[in-house]
């Protein structure tokens, strides 16, 4: 069926020349920018990486028509609760053990959201074994060197008290094992280390393993445990309180609340033509009422960093030189053993597992229906190929922002060159956006799924196997296109979705911790 669409235009050609033109600058004049990648390295690296993969669709899309009927449903917020609920009530009056068996530690490696899922599977561990939990270790991220330590991120007042009739908490180890660190653990076996626990482990497991532990020395670490925790067959009070955790204890430390709802101000209310060089910088837009997403704004998390990239042995149109520099990339950290590799680039795009560039997903936000007067914040750490690379989306979606765009260095200096507190700041962000959508599946995904689905807030999933397909058929006009990725995100749109068996509850917390209306 062709998308219907009696639209009004926003085709503003002078603009969609100047974009062109733009991108067309340093693949016609490569020496002009040569002494600013120089100067500027992270940002023109790797030359041959931005170039267009799909031009004949980014031509059409630059002189895209807005279209209201579709602007008009992409904005409409989720259909009210879609029959389900918050419910964290417990079944019965959760009383904490009146003696502790002992105390529970665990170090958490990843990025912010792993660690968040594994911070909750640590108070669901606790909980499990009537022991005393000590707050969760964050290892330094290989990939970020961050250091960045639990109470820097979160608000441990908060959560200790947001738990207290559910599991006891401690900060600190108690004097009598302080010898029981991550680098004792780290020195040699130790009689107190559970290191063997599998993967989505049982409470029967931990009960059967951990508590003689427990009882014997007083304290257990257990290392590695992320994603040690069942979600299967697992007390009803136990999944709720994973839940009660992820969706209600862990608040963030009050700068980076102070920060978020700065950057969210920002974007809702951004400044005219004559107030942008004042200094009410937050003053509301009153020249636009009439447009259908006036005063809202999207999150994109543009997943594109070079770990992505180099891992999906994917093809991103930067020619020999970069392939080759991927292969090598892919050698020094993977010993080139790469699953992906074996297969074309052709059959990757064709299953959905090569992740979307930046031109791809923008050209995906164009054919939804998003058009060029669109807010988007862009959420991402690093993206491979820098400001050349996003330079095509930038484009399509010319009010895009992000975190140094919106906020001075003096309010972003408390989380300069912290990988951890920069996702922080994201995710309240995108906790607090009328839509989400996410670049590709990943950590940062999946925990916005599932906590906007708990909120009853929009998320597009984009069809990672319908978009590859579409992308592979370079005859394509753009009507066929947009017809495409309309019909195949109609479902996929903030439509809940119920947990199915090994799924994480973290990404699908009903029916655990959600009841029918």
């Amino acid at each position: 069926m062709r998308v219907g669409c009696h639209s009004h235009s926003h085709n503003h050609k002078g603009g969609t020349m100047a974009g062109a033109l733009l991108l067309l600058l340093p693949l016609l004049f490569p020496s002009l920018f040569t002494p600013f990648s120089h100067a500027f390295p992270s940002v023109l690296s790797e030359w041959n990486a931005p170039k267009p993969q799909h031009s004949r669709l980014l031509r059409s899309a630059l002189e895209r028509q807005t279209c209201v009927e579709l602007q008009g449903d992409l904005w409409r917020p989720s259909s009210a609760n879609q029959g389900w609920k918050p419910c964290l009530r417990q079944d019965s009056t959760s009383t904490l053990p009146e003696k502790s068996q002992g105390y529970i530690q665990v170090f958490l490696d990843g990025g912010l959201n792993q660690q968040r899922m594994g911070i909750c599977d640590a108070v669901a561990l606790a909980k499990i074994l009537n022991a005393t939990l000590i707050i969760p270790h964050l290892e330094v991220n290989p990939v970020w060197k961050d250091s960045s330590t639990f109470e820097e991120i979160f608000d441990v007042d908060h959560f200790i008290n947001a738990l207290k009739d559910d599991v006891s908490i401690v900060k600190e180890l108690p004097d009598e094992y302080f010898w029981s660190t991550r680098e004792y653990y780290a020195a040699a076996i130790r009689a107190n280390r559970i290191k063997t626990a599998p993967v989505h482990a049982s409470a029967n497991w931990y009960l059967e393993n951990v508590s003689p532990v427990l009882q014997s020395y007083g304290i257990a670490a257990v290392a590695p445990f992320s994603h040690r925790l069942a979600f299967d067959n697992m007390p009803k009070d136990i999944q709720r309180l994973r839940c009660k955790v992820n969706f209600q204890a862990l608040v963030f430390v009050p700068h980076i609340r102070d920060l978020g709802n700065t950057l969210v101000s920002r974007l809702r209310h951004p400044p005219t033509t004559n107030e942008a060089d004042s200094s009410n910088y937050l003053t509301r837009v009153t020249d636009s009422k009439d447009k259908q997403g006036s005063g809202k704004f999207v999150v994109l998390h543009l997943r594109f960093d070079k770990d992505m990239a180099a891992h999906s042995a994917c093809d991103f149109g930067g020619g020999k030189a970069e392939k080759l520099a991927l292969a090598k990339y892919r050698q020094v950290i993977w010993q080139g053993r790469v699953l992906n590799s074996q297969f074309t680039d052709e059959e990757l795009r064709s299953q959905g597992r090569c992740p979307l560039t930046p031109e791809e997903i923008g050209l995906l936000l164009a054919a939804l229906g998003f058009d060029n007067s669109t807010r988007l914040y862009l959420a991402s750490h690093k993206v491979y190929g820098g400001e050349a690379r996003i330079s095509t989306l930038r484009s399509l979606f010319p009010f895009m922002e992000d975190k140094k765009s919106l906020a001075s260095s003096e309010e972003r200096a408390q989380i300069k060159g912290k990988a951890s507190l920069l996702a922080a700041v994201d995710y309240y962000v995108s906790m607090h956006s009328d839509i989400f959508i996410s670049a590709s599946p990943g950590n940062m995904h999946n925990a916005m799924v599932g906590h906007r689905t708990y909120e009853n807030m929009k998320t597009i999933r984009p069809n990672m196997a319908l978009l590859g397909q579409l992308f592979l058929n370079k005859s394509l006009t753009w009507p066929e296109f947009q017809e495409g990725v309309v019909e195949g995100h109609k479902s996929r749109q903030g439509l809940l979705r119920l947990r199915r068996s090994q799924q994480s509850i973290y990404t699908y917390p009903a029916p655990d911790c959600m009841c029918s209306v």
